[in-house]
């Protein structure tokens, strides 16, 4: 065999080697992401399972709700357990990390029992349709795309910072115009955060350490859980139907 056969033949078989390792990178993530997925389908039915049966009660509704003390516990709680999952999620086992999520996902279905009150149960089920539909359609987007959307993450996290802010400002204003502006950039936001971190996890996925795996796939869950949920709500004020 000649010398140019048998590079030819070397690359050949580097290209195959290569080939595999990246048919089976992409099976690896792929089962990663299954995972995730399931973990934020188990975050999101605790949560709307919590949440219908609050609302079916009359007494725990009047005493969680009949002043706002319980409710910034409960909000309290609820952004102690993110902050709590983010920086100690190297030193907590899979299990802990998953338990505190769902923990969350419980505690969060508490806080949102108040919408089956104002809303009708059929616009309900309508909008969350429509929301599980435009996060399936972005979060595939995000995960089979090959441009880098990593460069619009901080112009989303900008944008995050100044909708907390109208929200915060609207409180005390109560400008019905500002409150539907506010609502449609939610809407856009987190549709864009769906596809963002959606790639994001995909490349967490690809880059961790095995052993993290779990843990990799419990902060996915979470940050596509918090997509879902936010833009469920922001489209439930276009979309719903109140009592």
């Amino acid at each position: 065999m000649n010398k140019w056969n048998n590079n030819y033949y070397m690359d050949g078989y580097e290209t195959a080697v290569q080939a595999e390792n990246e048919a089976t990178l992409q099976r690896y993530v792929a089962g990663v992401m299954r995972r995730v997925y399931g973990k934020m389908a188990v975050g999101l039915a605790t949560t709307a399972i919590a949440a219908y049966l609050v609302a079916s009660s009359n007494t725990v509704m009047s005493l969680l709700f009949s002043s706002m003390m319980p409710i910034w516990i409960l909000f309290a709680v609820e952004l102690g357990l993110v902050i709590y999952l983010s920086a100690r999620i190297d030193k907590l086992s899979t299990a802990t990390a998953a338990t505190l999520f769902y923990v969350y996902s419980l505690i969060n279905g508490i806080v949102l029992a108040p919408i089956f009150l104002l809303y009708t149960q059929a616009s309900i089920a309508t909008t969350f349709a429509i929301t599980a539909g435009t996060f399936g359609i972005m979060s595939v987007a995000g995960y089979v795309t090959k441009k880098d959307l990593s460069k619009f993450g901080s112009i989303l996290f900008m944008a995050l910072i100044g909708l907390i802010i109208c929200v915060i400002v609207n409180m005390f204003m109560r400008n019905s115009m500002m409150d539907l502006l506010i609502s449609g950039a939610g809407v856009l936001i987190f549709t864009g955060l769906t596809a963002w971190d959606t790639q994001a996890i995909k490349r967490m996925c690809a880059e961790s350490d095995p052993s993290m795996i779990g843990k990799v796939a419990t902060m996915g869950a979470l940050s596509l859980y918090l997509d879902f949920i936010n833009l469920f709500l922001y489209l439930l004020r276009f979309l719903g139907n109140r009592n």
